[in-house]
């Protein structure tokens, strides 16, 4: 792992540790966000309700980023990754539609919904295998094998539905993963996306996975010849990635109740958004699923706190442009300061 602040670190007390620690600012920036939009809408922003709510319409979101936390540490790109959870969404339906009476599953059981969960997540599996096959062996830029898959998975959905959104999700999967909640009233959907984003802190901050990923993002070449499979790796990491918005597919049929095929043009730009927003680098190395979790929260905080505050949607991307080109500027001037040490 290459830690640009990890100069001489016996030589640096924890305050300096801290404030020289990207996520640490990230994480001020969300609760200076929270802070505003509580002081000018008190009766509105800080209630239970907004939090619930920002936490589930996060929860899927953050699914797919966490993924594009190992991709793009690696020093790749995959702007699939939105279009391929429209395709394993619309998998994950259609098959339970198939296994139902009249093709209806409204009230398909729990063996009909296992095998549309597994499908969903097999769907992206294959098409996060074929971007890790035609970018690690083919030798093929990801952003051209991402840009391909891009399409070709809207297009794939669109044939399975005939571009219609199916509309038939079995409502025991709406009550439980959909609404549900446990834990005293923790959304399930939520539960979901944490489990997820700590297995992958574990397996990225712990495991010898994880140094490879950071190793290959930092130098390709060196790792390679210092024995690391970096051909196999990439696969898996990009496996890793489908198999994550295979299943983000499926959480976002479980709580919109429908495919919602139009709805999800800017997810892969979202999650780009959020982690580098949380302090991961484009060029690979760098980065911790800790700061893609407050990165994805920035945007979402923004988007909600604009609404709320009843501020014109149109400043909305603009204001998430700002913090994300504040963000890469911010991570070029630490690889500045690091250069010159």
């Amino acid at each position: 792992m290459r830690d640009i602040e990890a100069v001489a670190p016996a030589e640096r007390t924890v305050l300096q540790r801290l404030l020289g620690a990207g996520t640490v600012w990230i994480g001020v920036v969300l609760v200076v966000l929270c802070v505003v939009f509580s002081l000018i809408r008190p009766d509105a922003f800080p209630t239970r309700f907004t939090l619930q709510t920002l936490l589930i319409e996060t929860s899927v979101l953050l699914v797919l980023s966490v993924g594009m936390t190992f991709v793009i540490i690696t020093s790749g790109i995959d702007l699939s990754v939105g279009t391929v959870l429209i395709f394993a969404g619309v998998l994950g339906a259609k098959s339970m539609e198939w296994l139902s009476p009249n093709e209806d599953a409204t009230g398909a059981g729990w063996g009909v919904i296992a095998v549309g969960l597994l499908l969903s997540v097999a769907g992206g599996g294959v098409w996060g295998l074929l971007n890790g096959l035609l970018v690690a062996k083919a030798g093929i830029p990801p952003l051209i094998v991402t840009l391909g898959s891009f399409g070709a998975a809207l297009g794939a959905a669109q044939l399975i539905t005939g571009g219609v959104d199916t509309r038939t999700v079995p409502e025991k999967l709406r009550d439980s993963l959909g609404f549900g909640t446990s834990l005293g009233g923790v959304p399930n959907l939520v539960l979901v996306a944490t489990a997820v984003t700590v297995l992958a802190a574990w397996v990225l901050h712990t495991t010898r996975f994880g140094r490879h990923t950071y190793a290959i993002g930092s130098n390709q070449e060196a790792a390679r010849r210092s024995g690391i499979a970096v051909t196999r790796h990439l696969v898996l990491v990009y496996l890793l990635t489908g198999l994550l918005a295979g299943l983000a597919g499926f959480m976002n049929l479980a709580y919109f109740g429908t495919t919602t095929i139009g709805g999800h043009g800017t997810d892969n730009l979202d999650a780009i958004a959020g982690v580098v927003i949380g302090g991961t680098s484009l060029f690979g190395g760098v980065g911790s699923v800790v700061g893609t979790v407050i990165g994805v929260f920035i945007p979402s905080v923004l988007k909600k706190g604009f609404v709320i505050a009843q501020v014109p949607v149109f400043w909305q991307p603009i204001a998430v442009s700002v913090v994300l080109v504040a963000a890469v500027w911010f991570d070029q001037a630490r690889r500045r300061a690091r250069d010159r040490k």
